[in-house]
């Protein structure tokens, strides 16, 4: 019996010191939790778009589907023309394949039966151009409607810009929201009284993209500008910090 008590004895010592062991680590984490420095950086930079993407369609219809082939042919020979002499490069046209639709009028008669009669081919192109010369491409962009005059039923697309250097220009946005993340925890740390320790923490935010000086909102998935030719890039990064 006496020795039972003794085994009883140690084990509940051994269970007090392993509470006791638990409940500092829990106080430890606690303490190392309560006392974290949490902070937003942000950074942000404006630039120019340095490629355009444009297109334009065109189409022909005609009973004769050799007849509407023709008539297509001789507007892509224009639009080419056209665009040529304003300076794009031939090299960036590029003409889709053609698109074929045969088309009819349907009708219903008095007594409900269902009937189509054929009107013709449908023909239709498109032309796209992407440049670095992002003048001249808005200039063909803005005039090519005088083809109309000439018989060509014609519609243009707004230009799109881009920005080829985009993923350095991401790389460096980020380096700077972290540096000012980390600038911020610093000064919260001066006016506690204490000093910034490691690092625990970092998420990236949203690459947003938008117009320059436009009063256009950032996107919960990001914004992606394609419309402005001069844009804006902004990126935050939450970071936490141990205070010491």
């Amino acid at each position: 019996m006496k020795n039972a008590g003794i085994i009883i004895s140690a084990v509940a010592a051994i269970a007090i010191i392993a509470f006791a062991a638990i409940l500092g680590n829990a106080y430890k984490y606690k303490y190392k939790n309560s006392n974290t420095i949490n902070v937003t950086g942000g950074a942000k930079t404006d630039f120019a778009s340095d490629i355009v993407k444009w297109s334009a369609s065109y189409s022909r219809k005609s009973m004769d589907l050799s007849e509407a082939s023709e008539q297509l042919k001789r507007d892509r020979d224009l639009v080419r023309n056209f665009l040529v002499q304003k300076g794009i490069n031939e090299k960036e046209i590029l003409f889709n394949a053609v698109n074929i639709n045969r088309e009819f009028n349907y009708y219903t008669d008095a007594n409900g039966h269902s009937s189509n009669t054929f009107t013709g081919y449908n023909l239709m192109q498109t032309v796209s151009v992407e440049s670095k010369d992002l003048n001249k491409v808005d200039d063909a962009s803005r005039e090519i409607s005088t083809l109309i005059s000439q018989g060509i039923e014609l519609s243009s697309n707004t230009p799109s810009y881009y920005f080829s250097g985009l993923e350095d220009l991401k790389l460096k946005l980020i380096s700077q929201a972290s540096q000012n993340a980390r600038l911020r925890a610093e000064n919260i740390a001066k006016e506690a009284g204490s000093s910034l320790g490691e690092l625990v923490k970092a998420d990236l935010g949203i690459f947003q993209i938008t117009g320059q000086n436009d009063n256009e909102e950032f996107s919960y998935g990001g914004a992606f500008n394609t419309t402005s030719r001069n844009k804006t890039a902004n990126i935050t990064v939450k970071a936490s910090y141990l205070s010491n």
